[in-house]
């Protein structure tokens, strides 16, 4: 059994990656300012410092996913 079509469909993804990332900017500065606040210093970054700022961007790389693949 071949995993040729398990290649290929990551392949895919991964080409959209750029233009979803692309789509998210505003979302991907607020998250990484998040962490990088939230890890100044001698501050170590906790689990759950930048949740609301991961989801927002989560949310729109799955909306920018569904419409790039259409």
């Amino acid at each position: 059994m071949s995993g040729r079509g398990v290649w290929l469909r990551a392949r895919a993804r991964l080409r959209r990656f750029p233009a979803v990332l692309a789509a998210c900017g505003e979302q991907a500065a607020a998250y990484g300012r998040c962490v990088a606040a939230a890890s100044a210093g001698n501050a170590e970054l906790r689990r759950d410092a930048c949740v609301r700022e991961f989801w927002a961007l989560r949310e729109c790389c799955h909306r920018a996913a569904a419409a790039t693949a259409k």
